[in-house]
């Protein structure tokens, strides 16, 4: 056996000890962030000589174990971070050792036609419009500025503007209409675009109790503009997983010849599910979506999609050339011309194969198993006199918030225990969530995204925040154990 291949037999046995841990690890624990730099590295200079490569594997393995949240584990609820089913898992290991630059076609045939199948079948699988282009990104935060970037050729196009050639000096004025459920990425996008994220051009309306955009106010924000306007809507809120009501919304805003962009980070698979298809009802009317493929299909990160519906203003919003560039005529796929990026890896291989190994009914069952085990901890939980769920659980998002008993006229009583649960909860280490603010009150995020999810997995965490509660509420939090909870 060669050195090398020591090297990657080592290296998956270290992994596959990681994975096999999982169902007893404590999914997160406090960490001695010192004692976690030193063990890295920190703090020395950089070794003047080699280091053998083996060496240097275990001795990351074992300096990065304090430090690893057991978010590929099925007790991880925090920031919708959905697990890598196996055979992506797999994929993605292969995509290292292959090393393909997915850029060109040129530079990897297998990358870009694992792009282009992927692409196919992920339109399909979504019910997108025939001609849909796509775009393998990073995550949803680039899935959204290449929406946009798109939207902003589209919109600026149709006034004579060659904003690619031109750029925004001198262009006509694009409005964007965002409303109060909007997620962040969506400004970082617009702010990255030259749209900005805040004034007069980029008008916020009302949403309601939900986080949905109300269709008077966009109706209202929309009455008297002239010119380009983006609108940008939203397929699951972050915190609440409401979505926008599409059918209503897009006829007004396609009324005023606006660019609508559905940001579905995690909500748009709720399109390939029949029994949640009404989620999305009127959403296929928009003019681009995005998502992120490490959330929901769990795929490992990074990995966003971008779909425009008018493929022509995605490729103008992207495309580059260069000289020395080795492109096809149109007959194959370069992927650059559908990206931010020229260089950069190839995703799309990880994407083909949760797909495959998944099907249409697998995906079907991740999204309904998960969502189901949102609902039985929203069950679970608010069984408790002191727990009230905030929040309509129509997909995989649980908002919860603890009220101690008594008065509690201002809300901050409530506030300071649904913290000190959180904080408890992340102590104890049986399950990891994190905290929000709703409504201007403090609320506990739950998101069920992982295919590792079971029944078992959402009792013993419904229990452990309910124990850490008891804890809280009885004064002796420190009661539970530091990282103990996993058992």
């Amino acid at each position: 056996m060669t050195d090398e291949a020591r090297l990657i037999s080592r290296t998956s046995s270290i992994a596959t000890d990681y994975l096999a841990s999982l169902a007893t690890r404590p999914v997160g624990r406090p960490v001695d962030l010192a004692a976690l730099r030193t063990a890295m590295g920190g703090g020395q200079p950089l070794p003047e000589d080699p280091t053998d490569p083996l060496a240097v594997v275990e001795d990351l393995a074992t300096a990065a174990e304090p430090g690893l949240v057991a978010s590929a584990g099925g007790r991880y609820f925090g920031f919708v971070v959905g697990g890598s089913v196996p055979a992506a898992l797999g994929a993605d290991w292969l995509t290292c050792a292959w090393d393909q630059n997915a850029g060109l076609y040129a530079l990897s045939p297998a990358a870009a036609v694992a792009e282009e199948v992927a692409g196919a079948w992920l339109i399909d699988l979504l019910g997108l419009p025939a001609g849909t282009s796509v775009g393998f990104v990073t995550g949803a935060t680039m899935a959204n500025f290449t929406a946009l970037a798109a939207a902003r050729h589209g919109v600026l196009a149709k006034t004579g503007w060659d904003v690619e050639r031109q750029g925004l000096q001198g262009a006509p004025p694009v409005t964007v209409i965002t409303h109060g459920g909007t997620h962040i990425t969506v400004y970082a996008s617009l702010q990255m675009l030259g749209l900005g994220r805040e004034g007069e051009r980029v008008r916020k309306v009302a949403a309601d109790e939900q986080g949905r955009m109300r269709p008077d106010a966009l109706r209202e924000a929309l009455a008297g503009l002239d010119g380009p306007v983006i609108v940008c809507m939203q397929a699951g809120n972050v915190n609440s997983g409401a979505f926008d009501p599409f059918e209503e919304l897009i006829p007004i805003a396609h009324e005023s010849d606006a660019w609508v962009h559905v940001d579905g980070a995690f909500g748009i698979w709720a399109a390939g599910v029949p029994s949640m298809r009404h989620l999305m009802a009127g959403s296929l009317e928009a003019d681009s979506w995005s998502t992120d493929a490490h959330k929901w299909l769990n795929v490992p990160y990074d990995s966003g999609l971008v779909f425009v519906r008018d493929a022509a203003a995605h490729h103008a919003a992207m495309t580059l050339g260069a000289e020395y560039y080795v492109e096809t005529q149109g007959g194959e796929r370069d992927n650059y011309n559908w990206t931010p990026e020229s260089s950069r890896r190839a995703r799309g291989f990880a994407v083909l194969a949760a797909l495959r190994s998944l099907g249409r009914s697998g995906v079907i069952d991740l999204i309904e198993r998960n969502s189901a085990h949102a609902r039985r901890m929203a069950e679970r939980l608010s069984a408790d006199r002191r727990v009230a769920i905030l929040n309509e659980v129509v997909l995989n998002q649980t908002l919860v918030r603890f009220q101690p008993e008594g008065d509690d006229p201002d809300g901050t009583a409530g506030d300071r225990l649904t913290r000190a649960v959180i904080e408890a909860v992340q102590r104890d280490g049986t399950c990891w969530l994190g905290g929000t603010t709703w409504a201007g009150r403090a609320a506990m995020r739950v998101s069920v995204s992982g295919w590792r999810t079971t029944v078992d997995d959402i009792e013993r965490s419904a229990e452990a925040i309910l124990a850490c509660l008891a804890a809280v509420a009885d004064g002796t939090p420190n009661a539970v154990a530091p990282g103990t909870g996993a058992g």
